[in-house]
């Protein structure tokens, strides 16, 4: 019969404590998320008394409304939907081939490659210079202006790289064997076992252009081609400022009440509802791609 050992005391009470921690580390986490979604179903009297913590108090819906009815909002939501698709789609092909050619430790110039990439995580060309290039090349008002300078991430780039690195050479000599040529083995043999890393990137890019405004407010003049965020940051300038199309004195008063809150629900809903789809690759993607055994 086979003996099982029991925990020991100290064991025990690392467990203990350990639990303690992390649930403390949830509890401060969540919380303020929390309190935001109360806070923008929340009246503005009580907003502004300090009355919401986790539960809403003077429920409204006044200021999602007023977002829900303007046509602007879905046309621009849906803007940002294409943007992050094309933009995800395009910093996955140029990261993947990036990454996956710089794991070949029998090429020559590899060093170089590497430190160019690793360069730019420490300098970049400055926003006016890149506003000229964008400029001078007609991309604005187009989708390239918001995906190509974004095009790829040093550090995604260095984690597929090592994951790369910790496929076995076995794996391609066998493929090579049987007649495969590079881009056969990249697509066939390594991005099948890439999985999880590979949908890590996505989130990360995915999270990383849907949440971006900066580049849209500088290479978009058309309201219609904005996406959200650029929506939703002009919507609180607007109530803090003292204007917001379509509403009147109340309303307004509870729009600049709790216009932030409805802004940050309304950009991280979707992440959360994508999220739990890929979080089983997150923790395996990022660590096989940090750890090297």
């Amino acid at each position: 019969m086979v003996s099982v050992d029991r925990p020991t005391r100290g064991y025990r009470v690392f467990q203990g404590v350990n639990g303690l921690i992390l649930t403390g580390v949830v509890v401060v986490t969540l919380y303020p998320f929390l309190n935001i979604v109360a806070r923008s179903f929340s009246g503005e009297r009580q907003i502004r008394a300090g009355e919401v913590t986790l539960w809403p108090k003077g429920f409204n819906l006044t200021t999602y409304e007023i977002v829900f009815q303007d046509g602007t909002f879905w046309r621009n939501y849906g803007n940002t939907v294409f943007y992050t698709v094309v933009s995800t789609a395009i910093a996955m092909v140029l990261t993947t081939c990036y990454a996956y050619v710089l794991s070949k430790k029998h090429l020559k110039g590899r060093g170089v490659l590497v430190g160019i990439a690793v360069f730019t995580m420490f300098f970049s060309g400055g926003l006016i210079p890149t506003y000229v290039l964008i400029t001078s090349l007609d991309l604005k008002n187009t989708v390239w202006a918001l995906a190509l300078p974004n095009a790829i991430s040093v550090f995604n780039l260095l984690v597929m790289k090592a994951f790369f690195e910790s496929l076995p050479d076995e794996l391609e000599e066998a493929a090579q064997i049987d007649g495969l040529n590079t881009y056969g083995i990249l697509f066939r043999i390594v991005l099948p076992l890439s999985k999880a890393v590979v949908a890590t990137m996505v989130l990360f890019y995915s999270v990383s252009f849907w949440n971006s405004w900066f580049g849209a407010f500088l290479y978009m003049d058309r309201i219609e081609l904005m996406p959200v965020t650029v929506y939703l940051r002009n919507l609180i300038a607007g109530a803090t400022g003292g204007t917001a199309a379509g509403a009147g004195t109340e309303q307004l008063t509870q729009v600049a009440a709790n216009i932030q809150a409805v802004t940050i629900v309304l950009t991280a809903l979707p992440i959360l509802c994508v999220y739990p789809f890929v979080q089983r690759y997150f923790v395996s993607g990022v660590m096989l791609g940090a750890v090297k055994g």
